[in-house]
C-alpha cells in the first residue's frame, strides 16, 4: 500500500513527537481523515523575542520605543535604592544614551487620589532625571512625564476585589526610554 505525501508527513511529526523531539509544547492539528494529531511546537527564535525591561540601548536598536530600563519604588517613596542606582550607573555609562536624549515616564498605583498621585509620579521620575545628571547626562535632554495611576502594568487588585501587593509594587516605577525621534 502506497501512503500520500501528508501521511508520511503525519507519521513523521508522530514519531518525532513520540521521541521526545521538542519537549512539552505541542500544538494540535488534522491529520488524515479528519483526526486530531499533537505536534512539537518550534521554539521561538532568538532575534523575535521580546525586551527585557533592564535591557541597555545597545541591544534594543532593533526594538524602538522599548524601555531601556525600569526603576521601581517602595510604596510611597520617591528615593532611589542601591538596586535603581546600579541600573541606573550602567545606564547613565552607555555611549548611546550619553549622546541621546531620554524621556522619564513617572508612574504610581492606585492607592490614593488622582492628584496625589501624580505628583509622587513626578517625584519619582524628577529623582531619576536628577541622579542621571550628577552621573553627567544633560538635565536638558531628559524629559519627564507624570502618568501617576493612569498606566498601570499590572493590576492593583484580584479578581476577588482584595489588595494585589504584588501588582501594586510593579506600577510603581519610572520607564526610562531614548527618544529616537529627538
Amino acid at each position: 500500500m502506497r501512503l500520500p505525501l501528508g501521511a508520511w508527513k503525519l507519521t513523521a511529526g508522530l514519531a518525532c513527537m513520540l521521541a521526545g523531539c521538542g519537549g512539552d509544547d505541542v500544538a494540535r492539528q488534522a491529520g488524515a481523515n479528519g483526526a486530531s494529531i499533537e505536534m512539537p511546537v518550534p521554539a521561538p527564535s532568538p532575534s523575535k523575542a521580546p525586551a527585557k525591561a533592564d535591557t541597555l540601548p545597545g541591544e534594543i536598536a532593533a526594538n524602538p520605543g522599548a524601555s531601556l530600563t525600569t526603576i521601581g519604588f517602595p510604596q510611597g517613596g520617591g528615593g532611589l535604592n542601591d538596586v535603581a542606582k546600579a541600573a541606573l550607573d550602567r545606564l547613565a555609562a552607555d555611549p548611546a544614551v550619553k549622546g541621546g536624549k531620554l524621556i522619564l515616564r513617572g508612574h504610581s498605583d492606585s492607592e490614593g487620589d488622582d492628584e496625589a498621585n501624580r505628583i509622587m509620579s513626578r517625584k519619582r521620575a524628577e529623582a531619576v532625571r536628577e541622579y542621571l545628571a550628577r552621573k553627567g547626562l544633560e538635565r536638558s535632554r531628559m524629559r519627564v512625564i507624570a502618568l501617576g495611576e493612569t498606566r498601570p502594568i499590572a493590576p492593583n487588585a484580584k479578581p476577588d476585589g482584595s489588595d494585589d501587593s504584588a501588582g501594586r509594587a510593579r506600577n510603581r516605577r519610572v520607564e526610562i526610554e531614548l527618544d529616537r525621534a529627538g
